[in-house]
C-alpha cells in the first residue's frame, strides 16, 4: 500500500468499480446438454444401468466426434450437474431430509442430575 492510496482512502474517493468478466467458453458446452439428457434419463434407469463420467466421456468421444474435451473436464461437470439435476427432480438426500424441530439443547439434561439406571 502506497501513501497515495492511504491519501485517497482518507479523502474518501471509493475505488472504481471492478469490469464484469466475460465467462469464457468450454470446449465442453456444446455437449452439455447431451450430458444432462443422459443424467436426466438415468433417474428413471437402475443403478446399474446408471451412466458414469467415464461412459458420459466415451459416448461423447465416439458418438458425438468430442476430440476437443479431456474425461476431467466431463468428471468435474457430470459430478456438480448430477446433484443439481437430482435436487431439481426431488430424489436424493437433499429431498428426503427431515428438518430438527426442537430447540437445540431443550433435550439436554439438567445440570446435577445423575442416571437412575446405575
Amino acid at each position: 500500500m502506497t501513501w497515495r492510496t492511504v491519501r485517497r482512502a482518507l479523502d474518501g474517493q471509493w475505488p472504481e468499480p471492478r469490469k464484469r468478466q466475460r465467462r469464457k467458453e468450454s470446449r465442453l458446452d456444446p455437449y452439455k446438454p447431451l450430458i444432462d439428457g443422459m443424467l436426466l434419463a438415468d433417474l428413471n434407469a437402475p443403478p446399474k444401468q446408471r451412466h458414469t463420467a467415464q461412459r458420459i466421456y466415451d459416448r461423447l468421444v465416439e458418438g458425438y466426434g468430442a476430440d476437443a474435451i479431456s474425461y476431467s473436464m466431463v468428471r468435474v461437470y457430470v459430478k456438480d450437474r448430477r446433484k443439481e439435476i437430482r435436487r431439481q427432480a426431488g430424489v436424493g438426500p437433499d429431498a428426503m431430509s427431515v428438518p430438527q424441530t426442537h430447540l437445540p439443547g431443550a433435550e439436554a439434561r439438567p445440570r446435577g442430575v445423575r442416571d437412575r439406571a446405575r
